[in-house]
């Protein structure tokens, strides 16, 4: 772009600029009373003008740039933060994203109004009109920053929930002293496998465990990445020190396995979760003893 196109074009920025810090306690006043920053900030109205000021400056900023329709220009890096809360903040409350985009939307007319009574009695018509579109673009910029952030802020809260369902999902029981289970339940993605394997090793340094149980009764079916996740997890418990039996193999997961040309030799696999108990008691040297049909005990 030429540089007295550029100039021209970014004569409006700036004059909405120079609006911006002049009325920069006023506007921050008006926007107080509005919902998005009245329902975030309750603790006092003194907290909701100043949070209000500190999204002034940022857009003033902005315009200093001449990137008024830039989401990206440095201007809002300050306030990003803030506007993620009180996107979050309007979410959580109940509000739709249209709710919240509809409030961010209101924050423009207070602002319009006073930039249009400010510039008319001093500047022609044409260059209000271009101050006030410059002004627009802004604001709407602003909307793009908040429903941008607050998504983001959203997903990343997404994931982490995920994150402790998962964790949730896997629990390690220990059975007895050196003896610890891993119960799993549903379906077995690569990223859950990864919690399994993470879980049962940090359970067997903290329980010292010995013999590692990985119950697999209620998994419907693997896939071969999963497949392959299970067996590092055997591997992986028997360089921490810990012999690690798999329990509960479906005929489906069996011809799986099979089909995948896996190396179960050194694997020790039980039929079910008692059957798995059964054998690393008699691996520790533990009787089980039951009552007889007789009344008398039996080993």
């Amino acid at each position: 772009m030429p540089e007295h196109a550029e100039g021209t074009a970014g004569a409006p920025a700036r004059e909405v600029r120079d609006f911006l810090r002049r009325h920069r306690e006023q506007i921050a006043q008006r926007w107080a009373d509005e919902p998005l920053f009245r329902a975030v900030f309750t603790l006092s109205r003194d907290e909701a003008v100043e949070a209000a000021k500190a999204v002034v400056d940022a857009l003033a900023q902005v315009a200093d740039a001449a990137r008024v329709e830039d989401p990206d220009a440095a201007g809002f890096t300050a306030v990003r933060e803030q506007l993620a809360r009180m996107g979050t903040a309007r979410s959580r409350a109940g509000l739709s994203t249209a709710q919240v985009s509809s409030e961010l939307a209101a924050l423009r007319p207070p602002v319009e109004n006073l930039l249009v009574a400010a510039l008319s009695e001093q500047a022609p018509a044409e260059h209000v009109r271009d101050c006030a579109t410059a002004l627009n673009v802004l604001m709407g910029t602003l909307r793009v920053v908040v429903m941008q952030t607050a998504l983001s802020e959203g997903q990343a809260l997404i994931d982490r929930q995920r994150l402790q369902l998962l964790e949730v999902a896997t629990p390690v029981i220990k059975l007895w002293d050196g003896i610890v289970a891993v119960p799993l339940i549903g379906t077995l993605d690569s990223a859950r496998s990864q919690v399994v394997m993470e879980t049962l090793l940090e359970s067997v340094v903290e329980q010292q465990a010995r013999y590692a149980i990985l119950d697999i009764t209620g998994v419907p079916t693997v896939d071969s990445l999963v497949a392959q996740h299970l067996m590092k997890t055997v591997a992986a418990a028997r360089l921490m020190g810990a012999e690690c039996i798999v329990s509960g193999i479906r005929p489906a997961i069996a011809q799986t396995m099979v089909h995948l040309g896996l190396d179960l030799g050194t694997v020790v696999t039980r039929a079910s979760l008692a059957d798995a108990l059964g054998y690393v008691l008699h691996q520790l040297g533990i009787g089980i003893v039951t009552p007889g049909t007789n009344g008398a005990v039996a080993r």
